[in-house]
């Protein structure tokens, strides 16, 4: 009798869940453009969102690789629900870590209960990729700061019940927590959206919204920096992850759909080139799959290396899922394009993942630069066993 790995039995429980709780409605989200309360309810019941936040304070404290793992099978049955999985815990995780002792006993238990829906503003309408060219201002004044500004592509910023959000203060961008019903805080739904059309995207404006100091979240000028990097290295790898699942899921209804679906006096399956294209979605799952994997991993060992390691896994994910989809797409034909088949939704969550959380542009950037330093690295070391050699 061969006894499952822990890693493995997660996932099973997760597969369980997402298949009971979450793939059902997927289409209806993403036609309705909006999620069902109860969904939310299910994860917080579930305990997954407070999966990464540490038990003392509520939470599951599970390893990275089991996070991801929970982050995949979300993606595989909505990429809409992988979204909100994602920016809840960018914020829990930023509390954690660069919280006050007080924000720490205040927030981590609230939000790993999913009392409170936590939502990422960053983006702004002249500030995407350059995360630091913000223009949302956070004056101080006496014992609180008041926030002006605009915030936009919010994720779930219709439901959320706090915001991470980050302003220039005088001493540099700035993150503050901001409760949705602090006056001056008000929200604007977004849609038509391409893709993650449940995901309840909101503009958030700041109009004289007063804040007190014990919300801001690490040293004023650390924001983007220290605050915002750190939760988005943990926002590329669950969108990693969650494009395993779109890959999955791609795969799992191209295998279905070419076996049952006949062409010229055999299933589409038969023919060359439709295998050429399963092919090409079989490796590119499994690929995705070891790359998330090892970024995981990566991060529980607390190598260095991890966040290169997830800066791959998300370039490589994504621009696998958008290919993956388009090609199940092409392999359905004309159902493909119809709303009767999933094909559309894949499409438009894995063009998605291809902008949030760093650009295909942006990772191609880093993944380079990480190139060129490891090459030095190497090269340097070479040097110095030379010179101890006497060479």
């Amino acid at each position: 009798m061969t006894t499952r790995s822990p890693h493995e039995a997660a996932r099973q429980e997760f597969r369980a869940f997402v298949d009971a709780h979450v793939a059902p409605q997927a289409d209806e989200r993403h036609r309705t453009e909006t999620t069902r309360p109860e969904t939310v309810q299910a994860l917080a019941e579930r305990g997954y969102l407070g999966v990464n936040t540490p038990e003392r304070f509520g939470g599951g404290g599970r390893d990275m690789v089991t996070v991801g793992l929970l982050a995949g099978e979300l993606g595989r049955g909505c990429s809409s629900i992988r979204s909100l999985f994602t920016v809840h815990t960018m914020v829990a995780q930023a509390v954690a870590r660069w919280g006050t002792k007080e924000q720490k006993a205040t927030w981590l238990p609230r939000l790993a209960r999913g009392e409170q829906i936590g939502a990422f503003a960053l983006s702004e309408p002249e500030a995407g990729s350059d995360a630091a060219a913000i223009v949302t201002t956070a004056r101080p004044d006496g014992d609180d700061y008041v926030l002006d500004g605009h915030k936009v592509w919010i994720t779930y910023g219709e439901l959320a019940d706090v915001f991470l959000v980050f302003a220039r203060a005088p001493e540099g961008p700035t993150a503050f927590l901001v409760e949705r019903d602090r006056p001056g805080l008000r929200t604007e739904p977004i849609f038509g959206m391409f893709g993650i059309r449940g995901s309840m995207t909101a503009k958030v404006y700041l109009d004289g919204c007063r804040v007190p100091r014990a919300n801001l979240v690490a040293r004023p000028g650390l924001g983007v920096s220290h605050v915002a990097g750190a939760a988005l290295d943990l926002g590329r790898y669950t969108v990693a992850w969650g494009c395993v699942g779109i890959l999955d899921a791609c795969l799992a209804a191209t295998l279905d759909y070419t076996s049952a679906r006949r062409q010229f006096g055999q299933p589409l399956k038969e023919h060359q080139l439709v295998r050429r294209l399963v092919s090409d979605m079989v490796t590119g799952a499994h690929a995705a799959r070891l790359l998330c994997t090892e970024a995981g991993r990566l991060k529980d060992a607390g190598d260095p290396g991890a966040l290169a390691a997830t800066s791959i896994a998300k370039y490589f994910a994504s621009t696998a899922a958008a290919r993956a989809a388009g090609d199940a797409m092409q392999l359905h034909g004309a159902n493909g394009c119809s709303a009767g088949y999933p094909l559309q939704r894949y499409l438009g969550d894995a063009k998605i993942a291809e902008v949030i959380e760093g650009s295909t542009q942006i990772q191609q950037i880093v993944i380079a630069e990480y190139g060129y330093q490891n090459r030095a690295g190497e090269r340097g070391a070479s040097a110095t066993a030379s010179v101890e050699k006497g060479t």
